[in-house]
This record gives C-alpha cells, sequence and structure tokens, in this order.
C-alpha cells in the first residue's frame, strides 16, 4: 500500500455510510462523518477527498451488494471490497459500533492486513442471481414437500414404498380423500403449494441449462460433467459461483476457497485439527459435498449417462475424472473402515474433489469470463 495515498474506509448500510478517513503519514483517523447511501452523498464525498490528493476507498463485502464500488470505480477513483470472515479481530475486543468498523478498515487497509475479493461483472452477477435464485427454489420445494408430508403423517397416511416423490408416489397422493371438508382443503392447499414450487422449480432449471449451453460457459461445463456426480445444474453453479478460476494458481488455495480444509489451533508442542473452515462460498461447499456422496459408489463402473458425458471431452480431462472416481472411492470406503462417520467421509471426499476440479479447470479456455 502506497502510504501516500488517503485512505477511506467504509461501513456501508442500506441508509448510511459511516466513512473514516486515515490521510498520509498519520496512524490513527482523524475525520469521521455518517453520510446517506445514496449516489449523490457518494459522488460528493469522492470528489471533495479527490481533491486533496490520491485516494483509495475500501468497504466489507455485504447484503448491499457492489452499487459503491462501481460508482467509485466509473468515478476514476481505487475501491476495494474485503472479505469479512478474513478480517483480523482482537481476541479481547468486545466493542463493535459502525465508527469502530471503519476505522479497523481504514487502518488494516494501510497496513495490508485486509483480503480483497474479486468482484464480478454484471454479467456475471447476473448469472450467479440466476443460479442462486434457482437453489432457493430448491429449498421452498423442499420445505413444500416437507409441510405435506408431516400433514400426512398427522393424520396416519403413510406410503409403504422406498422411493418417495416418485411416479407411485405422486399417484399414492392423488388418491388421498379426506372425510372433513377442513382436512381436504388443508390437503389441497399443501397440494398445489408443491405444485407450484414444482413448476417454479423445472422454469428455472429450463432456464440455467439453456444457459450452459452458451459459447461463454459450454465448455467448461462440458468438461465439468465428465465428474462423477457433477451435471449440467450443479457445473454451471460452480462456474457462476468460483467466476475465475485462474486466480487460484494452487489447488490448496482453491480448496481453502470451498472452505472445507480442516481448522487447526496449534501451539508449542501441542497440535490441535478440527473441523472444516467453513470460510469461502457456502454455495461452492454445498455443491462439492452433494457430489461426494457419489463417491460410495463402486468406482470402476461407469453408466451409460455417466460415459455419454463424457464423449468428445478431452483425453486429458477424461482421465482426471476416472483418477478422481477411484480415488474418491477409496478414500470414502477407507474412512469409513476407520470407523468415520459417513457425513465426515462425504466431505473429506469433497474436499478432494475440489482439487480434481481445479485440474480439470486448467484445461478451461484460456482468459474465460468466468
Amino acid at each position: 500500500m502506497n502510504n501516500d495515498n488517503i485512505v477511506v474506509g467504509l461501513d456501508v448500510h442500506k441508509k448510511t455510510i459511516v466513512v473514516a478517513v486515515l490521510y498520509p503519514g498519520m496512524e490513527q483517523v482523524s475525520e469521521r462523518f455518517t453520510l446517506e447511501n445514496t449516489p449523490e452523498a457518494i459522488r460528493k464525498l469522492v470528489q471533495r477527498l479527490s481533491a486533496q490528493g490520491p485516494v483509495v476507498f475500501c468497504y466489507e463485502a455485504g447484503p448491499c451488494g457492489y452499487a459503491v464500488h462501481r460508482q467509485i470505480r466509473e468515478m476514476g477513483h481505487v475501491c476495494e471490497v474485503i472479505a469479512p470472515a478474513l478480517t483480523p479481530r482482537r481476541p479481547g475486543d468486545r466493542v463493535k459500533t459502525d465508527q469502530r468498523d471503519a476505522d479497523k478498515l481504514a487502518r488494516l487497509f494501510r497496513a495490508g492486513e485486509l483480503t480483497l475479493i474479486r468482484i464480478p461483472t454484471r454479467e456475471e452477477e447476473a448469472v450467479r442471481d440466476l443460479v442462486r435464485v434457482r437453489e432457493d427454489a430448491l429449498g421452498d420445494r423442499l420445505r413444500a414437500r416437507h409441510r405435506l408430508s408431516k400433514f400426512l403423517l398427522r393424520q396416519g397416511r403413510h406410503f409403504q414404498a422406498t422411493t418417495h416423490w416418485g411416479v407411485t408416489h405422486h399417484a399414492w397422493l392423488r388418491s388421498q380423500r379426506f372425510d372433513l371438508t377442513a382436512l381436504q382443503s388443508t390437503f389441497e392447499a399443501y397440494t398445489r403449494h408443491l405444485q407450484v414450487a414444482d413448476d417454479h422449480l423445472l422454469e428455472l432449471n429450463q432456464q440455467v441449462e439453456e444457459l450452459a449451453k452458451t459459447p461463454l460457459y459450454q465448455r467448461a461445463v462440458r468438461y465439468l460433467r465428465c465428474l462423477k456426480g457433477i451435471d449440467t445444474l450443479s457445473a454451471l453453479s460452480l462456474v457462476a459461483e468460483v467466476q475465475d478460476f485462474e486466480r487460484f494458481r494452487k489447488a490448496p488455495s482453491f480448496m481453502s476457497f470451498t472452505g472445507l480444509v480442516g481448522s487447526e489451533y496449534s501451539s508449542g508442542g501441542r497440535v490441535v485439527r478440527g473441523s472444516i473452515t467453513k470460510v469461502g462460498n457456502p454455495h461452492v461447499r454445498r455443491i462439492l459435498v452433494e457430489a461426494a456422496w457419489h463417491s460410495r459408489h463402486p468406482s470402476a463402473r461407469i453408466g451409460h449417462a455417466l460415459a455419454e458425458r463424457r464423449k468428445g471431452c478431452p483425453l486429458d480431462v477424461r482421465r482426471i475424472a476416472y483418477r478422481a472416481q477411484r480415488r474418491l472411492y477409496r478414500k470414502y470406503w477407507r474412512l469409513i473402515q476407520r470407523g468415520k462417520r459417513p457425513q465426515v467421509a462425504a466431505v473429506a471426499c469433497a474436499r478432494e474433489l475440489a482439487g480434481f476440479i481445479w485440474a480439470i479447470s486448467r484445461h478451461f479456455p484460456q482468459g474465460m469470463a468466468a
């Protein structure tokens, strides 16, 4: 960081922005104030501070998105967005206010102690939002299914077959009738809610699949689909969330990004390793864990669907996918034999799956936007 710059820490909220200004040659913030979170107020702030010399702005990523970042960038000034989970915190610091947060951002940014995040373009953010609204729709359908099934359970209606929500189960649901009008109305309301959720999810799935066929994502999606447990929707979700695989120079850095690496607290001769860090993108982590559950199936078998997905892909990509298939199968069952819970084994496989995804990403088109 150039110490000749004016460093401005911004604590951004929906209606207000708390500003802390750290001038060159000073160790402490000397100017603090609050302004409205409007384009006009931000424009005046940037113009006033930039008239005094080179200025750099920073704020933590949050629910307000990147509107402030983009406006300041369009005005020709530097604005960085910080990963909030990686901001250093003193163990004894128990006081949190907006002013202190803005001060801390300015001081730590000057010291180079903050971790910057990659800002997506508007197009990348739009694709990511579409993928995430599909994930929300998936959760809505799950909740609708739970409400309907628990209502039927309270009424003593049990579906005896092992496979739920298939053709047979839906036929069984359509055959259900209740003698009381209130119960029948409740059942129809739950059923109608589930049908709406199913239709909404189907529509979003079609939109995501069409997006996966566009030139920007087609090749990356096709390569990732070579991996067992990853199909079109999961592949596009990974590409949309990661955005740029080239920023990860080595596989361990990408594995850390997923938050699937183990935590550690060691001092002196005492070594303590704990659960995964969960630092990073939770959407990527969920997709990897879901895909890793497929590792428990026999590794040598390549089903018809998987064989079709691998057709036409480069030999190196297919080799990586087959190596991942065999290695993850062995790892899953080795951990199970050691007494690990299936959930723990699946997470361990998901961590290694992230490494194989990084290896396949080396074959993506050079400079691909996403």
